[in-house]
């Protein structure tokens, strides 16, 4: 048996500018955009250029309790790992369009990390592996 993970949901508060962030902001492709009529939402998939495998379902809060965790779907730890094959380029890049990095990079034995925000508060690793 082959298993992979093909879709992350991250609870957004309204979907174009969730898209704007994600697109416009780090770069990231719009796979999908897709209206649903039946159930009145949007099927949206972004995805870091080049991905192949992982991708971000940007899920609409649709009530109280699901808006409720926009920016903080695991309680302020670190939420997602964004993979890169140049951290400087990218943190260059973020930090010029200004995305909040909220820790400094820092050299590890894993590789170089630092961590930024997105729109709403949930917290990334941007990690160059060794």
């Amino acid at each position: 048996m082959q298993q992979r993970l093909g879709l992350t949901a991250v609870v957004v508060r309204d979907y174009d500018e969730a898209i704007a962030f994600y697109v416009d902001t780090l770069g990231f492709e719009l796979i999908e955009d897709t209206y649903q009529p039946e159930q009145d939402k949007r099927w949206v998939v972004v995805a870091p250029r080049g991905a192949t495998e992982s991708r971000v379902l940007l899920a609409r809060a649709t009530n109280e309790e699901q808006a409720s965790r926009i920016g903080n779907q695991t309680g302020g730890r670190v939420f997602l790992f964004l993979y890169t094959d140049d951290f400087w380029r990218d943190y260059e890049a973020y930090s010029a369009r200004g995305v909040n990095f909220v820790r400094k990079p820092a050299e590890e034995e894993y590789g170089i990390v630092a961590v930024f925000e997105d729109l709403y508060g949930n917290r990334w690793d941007l990690v160059e592996p060794r």
